[in-house]
């Protein structure tokens, strides 16, 4: 259950549910790896986070309203999914892209996609109706359309063999 924030300021709400050191990363991993379950979650993680963490952070974000979790049926994984909440997340990730690309050394390859998203809006809005497809079952208004989630991937790929 979300917990009263310490103050009404706007920035202190997001940061007490956002703010940690684990919370976006877990995002960033659902969001653009569609890793669902604990163990792609524990595993393909690039940072290393530690099991304990991970499942904390996934109750944290869960309790908070921005994942639910699909308890598990016998024999199979319990499955995460994006709130709405959960994907309102993405914008303010490009946005830390973006400022982690200006005011930080990044790799060129990890930075691909954050900065194709900052330069095309169209991309962001385009995979968050992705997103609420997969994760809520809002089919996408244009279903015909090529996917944002494809031609951001077609992108980096071009980018990559241009590098």
């Amino acid at each position: 259950m979300a917990r009263e924030p310490r103050s009404g300021c706007a920035i202190n709400a997001a940061v007490e549910v956002l703010g940690d050191a684990w919370s976006l990363i877990v995002l960033r991993d659902i969001v653009f790896g569609n890793r669902r379950h604990f163990r792609e979650l524990l595993v393909g993680n690039d940072e290393g986070i530690a099991s304990n963490i991970l499942a904390d952070r996934l109750k944290k974000l869960v309790d908070e309203g921005l994942l639910t979790k699909a308890e598990a049926v016998r024999g199979q994984k319990a499955k995460y999914s994006l709130t709405e909440s959960g994907i309102q997340t993405l914008p303010v990730m490009v946005a830390l892209g973006t400022w982690g690309m200006t005011h930080r050394e990044t790799s060129p390859e990890l930075t691909i996609r954050s900065r194709l998203m900052t330069e095309d809006p169209q991309l962001v809005s385009g995979l968050m109706e992705e997103l609420r497809e997969t994760h809520l079952g809002v089919p996408r208004p244009d279903p015909d359309s090529p996917r944002a989630s494809e031609r951001l991937q077609a992108a980096f790929d071009a980018e990559i063999a241009g590098s």
